[in-house]
């Protein structure tokens, strides 16, 4: 149960003393009767509340999926560059029950993808947890092709894990195990990651920008841990250079190709409970 003044005003109907004002002049109503008391306790599962004939969706926790584009950074504020959420609708702009919106994580300013915003802090801290080892899938493009023999190296490497030197102040790290999946002539033996690569480079390729030209996904890596520049380090690593990259899955969801980049949408029941696995 919450008090009616704490939900309308954490639902951007203004402060407490708006609130009041509203409720004051007949504007709120639950479950179809008028409410003066500020006080005044909801249900916010069972009990329907209107302002001005309008039902407000009462929630506690948000959930957000975005395709992010590149050149925003995922900050509050940034003093340089647009952030994430200046993209975000003002309706989403203002404190819900569960608190103020967050990233689960972050990517780069020149990296796209999977950017989930929560007030959710329990599954954030959970996912993020280095105990967790959730496993986050990016759609990668590389500067130099690779052969046959090549790919198998990196496949092996990746497979045992190896070590990655410092950047600029970070410490080098021993990278854990990952999974890279290259294109290959006989896709039809790995449906799963055909299927994701091309939605990968659907995604990638729907900007219709004369500017951006076509992306070439030259593999899928799948991580279970989160260095700082991490994916591109690795690959630096090995002598190679990420020229492209996208975060296509996170645990078990899956980036929705139909939402553009910059753009976002609200994750369905069924998507919360895949993201909570």
């Amino acid at each position: 149960m919450e008090r009616i003044d704490k939900i309308l005003s954490h639902h951007g109907f203004g402060s407490r003393k708006d609130v009041k004002k509203l409720l004051r002049d007949e504007r709120v109503t639950v479950n179809g009767k008028f409410v003066y008391d500020s006080g005044f306790q909801l249900d916010i599962e069972n009990d329907v509340v209107c302002v001005d004939d309008e039902e407000i969706r009462l929630q506690h926790d948000v959930y957000i999926m975005m395709n992010k584009c590149q050149d925003v950074v995922c900050a509050n504020k940034d003093g340089e560059h647009q952030t994430v959420f200046d993209l975000l609708d003002e309706s989403l702009k203002h404190k819900f029950l569960g608190g103020d919106l967050h990233c689960m994580g972050r990517l780069d300013i020149d990296t796209e993808g999977l950017l989930i915003l929560t007030t959710d802090g329990k599954l954030t801290h959970k996912l993020l947890s280095p105990k967790t080892h959730a496993p986050k899938t990016y759609a990668v493009g590389l500067r130099d092709s690779l052969t046959e023999e090549e790919k198998q190296n990196y496949t092996e490497k990746f497979s045992k894990g190896f070590w990655v030197d410092r950047e600029q102040n970070e410490a080098g790290f021993d990278a854990q195990p990952a999974e890279i999946q290259f294109t290959m002539s006989n896709e039809e033996n790995n449906k799963s990651a055909a299927r994701m690569r091309q939605k990968a480079n659907e995604t990638a390729n729907r900007e219709s920008e004369s500017s951006r030209q076509d992306v070439v996904i030259d593999c899928l890596l799948t991580i279970y841990e989160g260095k700082f520049h991490q994916v591109k380090r690795m690959f630096a690593q090995l002598g190679n250079e990420v020229v492209y990259l996208k975060r296509v899955k996170m645990g078990q969801l899956e980036l929705d190709p139909a939402i553009p980049l910059g753009g976002y949408r609200e994750l369905t029941k069924e998507e919360i409970e895949l993201l909570s696995k």
